[in-house]
């Protein structure tokens, strides 16, 4: 769900709480082009942060010379090819701040823990804590696979609107990496309603025989994030399931809440 914003009269008066006015209204605007899909008006952004037309013009002209932002050759502004690096870099501190939560995750349910982000049409993992056991599940950090089978990739579609969904299987395709893989968009948009009812994804089977995943979103997350946890599937059976899962929603509950406050000062 995209983040809401706060109208122009609600908005602090500038230096309020040790802010500065224009930074703050500049980063509103690029999370609302994020919102919007990466490309807007002045007129679409007037509209939506009650800011004036002066004002928007002035912080946009800032933000294209800085790269952030670039202008289309019609009139209109899309998000700039340097903010790819920070979002790498970002990418990459949330792992990190994660791992904690993930090695908790570990001790609790002594599975290994992995989390996920979807990155485009792709799932890209971004931390790992192993299991203890000698007989553990092992992904490498920075590997990329596609939503259809994995557990984290039905945790993180499973409230994206159908014709989104099809679209982007449309793009992707629906290879089979086993027997057991789902490879029909209805079948996956089966599994996604199931997700919903149930609270959680499973992948049972559907990337790798004799390997089941849990999945759960981290709520609220800044950028769409899963955590899960893997293991033997004679180890993850239903009866670990019902233990697994208040935990796996726990600790996204947990990990959500650290992150949200990750961004405030005292």
């Amino acid at each position: 769900m995209p983040p809401s914003h706060a109208s122009t009269s609600d908005s602090k008066p500038a230096g309020a709480g040790g802010g500065v006015q224009s930074l703050e209204r500049a980063f509103d605007l690029l999370e609302r082009m994020a919102d919007a899909g990466g490309e807007v008006g002045l007129s679409e952004l007037s509209a939506s942060s009650g800011l004036p037309l002066p004002t928007i013009h002035r912080l946009m002209r800032t933000l294209v010379l800085c790269g952030y932002v670039r202008q289309q050759s019609n009139r209109r502004y899309a998000l700039g090819p340097r903010l790819i690096r920070l979002g790498e870099s970002a990418s990459r501190l949330l792992g990190t701040w994660a791992r904690p939560y993930l090695q908790r995750l570990v001790e609790e349910t002594g599975e290994t823990a992995n989390m996920a982000l979807l990155d485009g049409d792709e799932i890209v993992y971004v931390a790992q804590v192993p299991s203890k056991h000698s007989m553990r599940m092992f992904t490498e950090v920075g590997r990329r696979v596609l939503p259809h089978s994995t557990g984290v990739g039905k945790a993180l579609l499973a409230d994206t609107p159908a014709d989104e969904v099809r679209a982007l299987l449309a793009r992707t395709g629906m290879p089979a990496a086993t027997e057991k893989t789902i490879t029909t968009p209805d079948g996956f948009l089966d599994a996604l309603e199931q997700v919903r009812r149930a609270g959680y994804a499973v992948d049972d089977n559907e990337q790798e025989i004799g390997v089941r995943c849990l999945a759960v979103p981290v709520p609220d997350s800044p950028t769409s994030a899963a955590i899960s946890i893997s293991g033997p599937a004679g180890r993850v059976t239903e009866a670990a399931t019902e233990r697994i899962v208040p935990i796996l929603q726990q600790i996204a509950k947990e990990l959500s809440e650290a992150l949200a406050s990750s961004g405030t000062t005292s």
